[in-house]
């Protein structure tokens, strides 16, 4: 029998626990439709090991059904599990053969897993379904780079141009093509045209560098990397590439600096701590240079180059031993590694080792004999650079540039973390949220704190600490099991004693946080009704009450069922039964910072940019640090045209920690008012 949504709705939480332990029994018993909808919710707010665990309740259900499998397939390829996306892509085709999204998430499991062709059939299929979509035709054209089918990239590349004239990726790829094919002429005109469309891309100045670059012509290729950095001062590998530029024109000193900022950036940078210890070598800093070669074989034990180039600089500060150690090493993988052997016997009279020095000379010497006589050639090339894959040891000296094919982050994807934020470059902080888990953070940020709130926690009427964020954390599957569990718990509580308030609002946090919105927010009214005062109620109730909206309004981006109650498009009523509940938030807590600042995000979203400026600057004034506050201002700002104002405010978010700010900065700080 199927259960009736109210019925549901009221048993929740015994429903899910029981599921859990013993599936077999009710799988026929679910709503299917409900279970469906938390899921979504929770794959759309990056919930993913949560919202396998709803799929699999679905399919267990109703295996004939092809969505649930799409969806789980969704989840599995954020978590990296790319054999298991395949696989669950291919039975929700099996089930509908005309679900383009399944079509596209397998074809990027695919070149995960380096089946270029299998990609390239998945997209050449959904193209028949979705022949417009931008996004299918951006990885194909990728795909036939990868394959070596260069003029099928092309052709993919002028349909694709034809379909969107000013997609400024597809004359990326279309350069890239034509360098391959030794083109360069074409290459450049094609760079041109992308920085006619777009300036602000630091993606296409930093193309047409790396052209220059292997042109020679570095000092265009400095201006141009010059331009990226402006645009993009967090890309660790263009301040590398800057470094090759200032190094081809012997200005050694800003070479270094450059390295230096890139590795700020990225610690592990291979290329950088490579290229660094070569240039300090040159410049006679020995440790300095020794440390970074140390650094390289810690994260490649077996890069037999940095060995050799860290035992040529132990010799030079007198560490003979430790020279020879390393010489030894990579003689024993390179036997026929001459230089090695010289080396060598050069350290090994240091230490007073002459018959083993004679013994390396000897080996010299014999090779050279053998190549006068044409037995061996060097098979070093005349470059100055080398590939990073490059093994030949008779290029250890020469200064790294990244693999071509490395980078693997190239192909589109519309279906990673926040759809919400595909294709928008530039997008205000989040609303802030009542939660128990918070995302880790390198950088170090404000602690948000509200006395009540910390009152509250001191109490210890909650399970877990309540914390305040704008970065909330999605579950792992012992957190889901927890709050399972605790739904269980609260709920033989609350039926015994109704008057448990604070019982009731724990249970709604916990339905909130395995992304059962509708269950939470009965807990919310039934808590608002009893309990009028707590304005935390309101808080989350508004904050559900965005999400719900947030998922409504994007769900059709790859939604499998477009006349679903979901696809209603969101009006400004909608957001207004948000504002009443933050309105008796500030009611009831007018000191409460993040009231005005949640509002202040609605009255955005309304474009009501005025009243939107007086909640940011009464969150500012009551707390002075608050960074969000200051970004989201000065976006409602550069809208409103006050680019001045807004650029300050974003600053002061930069000053604070949100760092993204700079990027936002730099590209309206060219612009006129």
């Amino acid at each position: 029998m199927i259960l009736s949504q109210t019925k549901i709705i009221k048993h929740t939480a015994y429903l899910f626990v029981f599921l859990l332990s013993c599936p077999a029994m009710l799988f026929s018993q679910i709503n299917t439709d409900r279970v469906m909808t938390i899921g979504r919710n929770a794959l759309y707010f990056e919930d993913y090991v949560l919202s396998i665990q709803y799929f699999n309740q679905v399919i267990n259900a109703k295996p004939y059904l092809a969505d649930p499998y799409f969806y789980r397939g969704l989840a599995k390829i954020n978590l990296d599990d790319y054999q298991g996306a395949e696989a669950d892509c291919s039975e929700s085709i099996e089930r509908n053969p005309y679900v383009v999204s399944a079509y596209q998430v397998r074809g990027l499991s695919r070149i995960k897993m380096n089946n270029i062709k299998g990609a390239i059939s998945d997209y050449e299929k959904a193209l028949v379904y979705d022949p417009e979509n931008v996004g299918i035709w951006h990885n194909l054209s990728l795909c036939r780079i990868e394959d070596k089918d260069y003029e099928g990239a092309k052709k993919d590349l002028n349909k694709l141009l034809e379909i969107s004239p000013k997609y400024t990726k597809a004359y990326l790829m279309r350069g890239e093509v034509y360098l391959k094919q030794k083109d360069t002429i074409s290459a450049e005109k094609d760079y041109g045209t992308a920085l006619m469309i777009d300036k602000f891309d630091p993606d296409i100045w930093s193309s047409r560098a790396m052209l220059k670059l292997q042109q020679q012509r570095y000092k265009e290729a400095e201006a141009d990397l010059d331009n990226a950095i402006h645009l993009s001062t967090k890309n660790s590998g263009v301040y590398i590439n800057r470094a090759l530029a200032r190094y081809h024109q012997r200005n050694l000193r800003g070479a270094m600096s450059d390295y230096d900022y890139a590795l700020d950036i990225e610690p592990n940078n291979f290329i950088g701590h490579y290229n660094r210890g070569l240039l300090r070598a040159q410049v006679g800093d020995d440790n300095r240079a020794i440390e970074d070669f140390n650094f390289v074989i810690k994260m490649e034990p077996d890069n037999m180059m940095a060995i050799f180039n860290r035992g040529l600089l132990l010799f030079q500060t007198g560490d003979y031993k430790g020279a020879i150690k390393d010489y030894t090493r990579v003689i024993k993988e390179y036997p026929n590694f001459l230089v090695g052997y010289k080396y060598r016997a050069e350290a090994k009279r240091k230490i007073g080792d002459l018959r083993g020095a004679e013994q390396d000379d000897f080996k010299v010497l014999k090779a050279e004999l053998d190549k006068i006589n044409g037995v061996k050639k060097n098979t070093a090339s005349n470059k100055n650079t080398r590939k990073k894959s490059d093994k030949d040891m008779d290029n250890y000296g020469k200064i790294v540039v990244a693999d071509n094919d490395e980078d693997g982050n190239r192909y589109k994807s519309d279906y990673r973390g926040r759809v919400q934020d595909k294709n928008i470059t530039i997008t205000p902080q989040p609303m802030f949220a009542l939660t128990y888990y918070e995302k880790n953070s390198d950088v170090k940020r404000q602690i948000n704190f509200y006395k009540y709130i910390e009152e509250l926690n001191a109490k210890k009427e909650f399970s877990q600490r309540l914390i305040i964020t704008n970065e909330e954390a999605p579950l792992s599957e012992s957190q889901v099991k927890k709050h399972f569990a605790s739904i269980n718990d609260l709920s033989t509580v609350i039926d015994d004693n109704q008057g448990v308030y604070h019982k009731r609002f724990a249970r709604a946090m916990d339905f909130y946080l395995v992304q059962d919105f509708v269950s939470s927010i009965g807990d919310l009214d039934k808590m608002i009704a009893s309990q009028p005062t707590f304005f935390p109620s309101y808080f989350m109730r508004a904050l559900i009450h965005y999400k719900q909206l947030e998922y409504r309004k994007m769900e059709k981006q790859y939604d499998l069922n477009p006349n679903s109650e979901e696809d209603k498009p969101v009006k400004a009523v909608d957001y207004d039964i948000i504002k009443q509940d933050l309105d008796k938030v500030i009611e009831l807590a007018p000191d409460f910072v993040y009231g005005y600042y949640n509002r202040a995000n609605i009255y955005s979203l309304m474009k009501d940019y005025r009243a939107a400026l007086v909640d940011y600057d009464k969150a500012i004034h009551l707390d002075p640090n608050f960074a969000d506050a200051y970004f989201n201002r000065g976006l409602v700002n550069i809208y409103l045209g006050n680019n001045r104002q807004g650029i300050l405010d974003l600053s002061k978010a930069g000053e604070l920690g949100l760092f993204s700010a700079y990027n936002i900065i730099k590209r309206f700080t060219d612009r006129k008012e």
